[in-house]
């Protein structure tokens, strides 16, 4: 792993730097993200929580991605620039690299839909039982972030939710950077659904305990890899199913089928504020 050198990172804020605060790291994976990023950065700048370590990894831009970093003014704890096997990971050196209690992901083409997000799920964690956070998102337009095409209503956990397809929203989730540990990063035997085998891994499997927010936590941009295609979806059904079968659980076509069509009330509901 190639880890640029401090002086080219923007130095981390020290303002509040008090050691009763939950620090939290939040990892966005990047490449080719320019055109996107500044709004990801300011969501995290503007965050009311005051520990936070922010972690780039990039995966070798060849566009202004590391401009757009280096003066976007954000506190960043530290950044990587070098290619990788994917999303997944570039999201394992970013486990590798988090010093947070607690560890979530911010995409590079998202942002947090209010500054209270990361203060939200630190009140969560003030349960020392709590293992998992999580709460709502909505995809918004690319062209337009005030738009709002879908939406993303999660639900309390309940035992074996993970098995019927289910999961909670990828950029929304906070896990103790403990559990991670014990349990281990993403399986890249996943390309497209590595997400939700750890959701599966964690949840139906460790049954680790969950709290779920019912709040939009994040805007994500439609266009993303798992959204980009209806081939994009039908793969990502499938290691979805497969996932399942890994595990011992029942998976197969009527399983994808089932999960496709839950995602449908997603397209017809719209949260009560953006």
């Amino acid at each position: 792993m190639s880890l640029l050198a401090p002086a080219e990172l923007v130095n981390r804020s020290t303002a509040d730097d008090r050691t009763d605060a939950l620090r939290i790291s939040v990892i966005t994976v990047t490449f080719n993200s320019a055109a996107t990023l500044p709004d990801t950065l300011r969501s995290v700048a503007a965050q009311s929580h005051p520990t936070v370590d922010y972690i780039i990894i990039d995966g070798g831009s060849t566009d202004a991605t590391l401009a757009v970093v280096r003066n976007c003014g954000t506190p960043i704890a530290a950044l990587v620039s070098e290619p990788d096997r994917g999303i997944y990971d570039a999201m394992n050196k970013g486990l590798e690299m988090a010093t947070g209690d607690v560890v979530g992901f911010l995409n590079s083409d998202d942002m947090y839909a209010d500054a209270q997000v990361l203060e939200r799920v630190a009140a969560a964690f003030r349960d020392p039982l709590v293992d998992i956070v999580y709460g709502d998102i909505v995809f918004v337009s690319q062209q337009d972030t005030t738009r709002v095409v879908r939406l993303w209503t999660s639900r309390p956990y309940t035992p074996g939710l993970c098995a019927s397809g289910w999961m909670p929203p990828h950029p929304s989730l906070y896990v103790r950077r403990s559990i991670y540990e014990r349990h281990g990063g993403y399986d890249l035997a996943f390309p497209a659904a590595a997400d939700f085998e750890m959701a599966l891994r964690l949840l139906d499997k460790a049954s680790l305990k969950s709290v779920y927010l019912p709040h939009v936590q994040v805007r994500m941009r439609m266009g993303g890899q798992s959204t980009r295609s209806i081939r994009n979806i039908i793969s990502g059904s499938r290691e979805v199913s497969r996932a399942c079968r890994k595990h011992g659980l029942p998976g197969g076509f009527r399983f994808a089928v089932r999960r496709l069509l839950a995602k449908v009330p997603q397209f017809l509901q719209r949260p009560k504020s953006p």
